[in-house]
């Protein structure tokens, strides 16, 4: 089974994962411990600038608070907002930064979803902290390189922990009748393990898209601008075969609902409200349609259990 995750959203800069390495954590703010200096906006909010690496860079992860804010710890499963700017070690030129879009970039801790390095640098850093990191390629993006990072590059990230969230293990709220016996029927549980998901026997899949409450949350509607962390089960209609799954691995998925690729998994999830479990099941025209992708059959129903955990 794959994880479909850049099949479903548009894919950002630091959506990627590697093998973990070793780290060195550092909170001696009055040098940069060989780290590329901050030439300009060194105080926290402020957009930096970063001098270009001098010799050879760190063969580990390099961490150095630079100020260190008075918030809670990030731990696992926290939704943080981070802003950023990110270069390689041999160039002066930033190849992203979240300062100039006006809005802080969104990770769960411990959830996956950003290289390696991001997440190992973040793990129990005070929310208001200022850090300036160096991640080697294989806690980045290694051989392959991404975009205008360039094969075997070592990174080099100002971040700034603007904000952190703690993200339910669960939908919780009101259950509500499963009454179509032609529909898949999603268990209840609000243990924070993967629900139950039942096929009919013999029934054919729904030509329009199906998105019904399991479990009725409290939160507010969502809209196609907001963002969202999931869970989720993905199956095939035909069969029941599951395809894709947070609880498998572990992990929550962040949805920028206007990057949601998927029409009927973003307008199944539009005008629900947070803290609610939905069955979404979506038809072909409305999902990867007549083509196959990444071993789902072209022309596959697919059926999606969600857990609309918290809004960003």
């Amino acid at each position: 089974m794959r994880r479909l995750a850049g099949l479903l959203v548009i894919p950002l800069l630091l959506l990627s994962a590697v093998a973990c390495g070793s780290d060195d954590k550092s909170s001696d703010s009055s040098s940069n411990n060989g780290l590329p200096a901050i030439t300009a906006g060194a105080k926290f909010g402020e957009k930096p600038t970063l001098a270009k690496g001098e010799g050879d860079p760190p063969k580990k992860l390099k961490i150095e608070v630079i100020s260190e804010g008075k918030g809670a710890e990030l731990k696992k499963g926290d939704q943080a907002q981070i802003n950023y700017l990110g270069q390689m070690w041999d160039s002066t030129k930033p190849f992203d930064n979240s300062f100039d879009r006006g809005q802080p970039f969104s990770v769960t801790i411990g959830g996956g979803g950003v290289i390696e390095g991001w997440q190992k640098a973040l793990d129990g850093q005070k929310v208001g902290s200022r850090l300036l990191v160096s991640i080697p390629p294989d806690l980045g993006y290694g051989a392959q390189g991404q975009g205008e990072i360039k094969p075997n590059a070592t990174l080099v990230f100002v971040m700034d922990i603007v904000k952190a969230i703690v993200v339910p293990v669960s939908a919780k709220g009101t259950d509500v009748a499963q009454d179509n016996i032609d529909l898949p029927k999603v268990g209840t549980n609000t243990d924070g393990k993967a629900p139950s998901v039942t096929f009919p026997k013999q029934a054919d899949p729904p030509t329009k898209l199906v998105s019904n409450y399991v479990i009725e949350g409290t939160g507010p509607v969502l809209t196609a601008k907001d963002t969202v962390i999931v869970k989720y089960e993905a199956f095939l209609w035909a069969g029941g075969k599951k395809f894709d799954s947070t609880y498998d691995v572990g992990k929550t998925q962040t949805f920028p609902l206007a990057q949601v690729t998927l029409k009927g998994l973003k307008d199944g999830i539009v005008g629900k409200k947070v803290g609610s479990r939905i069955l979404v099941v979506i038809p072909p025209d409305q999902g990867f349609g007549a083509k196959e992708a990444q071993g789902i059959p072209k022309n596959s129903t697919l059926v999606f259990a969600i857990d609309l955990l918290t809004k960003v």
